[in-house]
């Protein structure tokens, strides 16, 4: 069992910078492979970007490769997604979620485990 709790979400400009943090409780936080999605208004949620337990794998959506980061200190039980460049269609609230299925790493079905989300909103 895992239990997650967002922090880091704001209101920021367009071109400015967040990061997010997800702390984790439960023994075997560094056995999951941790994503990031987020859910804009009258929108699906969509994937964000993941990391292998490990660290050493990560994944992203297109339309934030090269801008977001997503790390993991297994140590302190925190994932991070720092967000630069952000455009106002980053918009969303943002959840962390840890992956616990066969399915892919990239497939919001494949994540048992949910934070409550931050909001992140960025003007234009």
């Amino acid at each position: 069992q895992v239990q997650l709790d967002e922090s880091g979400g704001g209101l920021v400009q367009a071109g400015g910078s967040l990061r997010l943090s997800c702390a984790a409780s439960g023994r075997t936080f560094r056995h999951y492979a941790l994503g990031w999605f987020r859910q804009a208004p009258g929108k699906e949620r969509e994937f964000v970007a993941a990391i292998r337990w490990s660290g050493e794998s990560t994944y992203y959506a297109d339309s934030v490769k090269g801008r977001f980061t997503i790390s993991r200190d297994n140590a302190e039980n925190t994932v991070y997604l720092q967000m630069n460049s952000l455009k106002p269609e980053d918009t969303a609230v943002y959840y962390c979620a840890a992956h616990d299925s066969i399915l892919s790493i990239t497939n919001t079905y494949g994540y048992n485990y949910w934070g409550q989300g931050t909001q992140v909103t960025v003007s234009s």
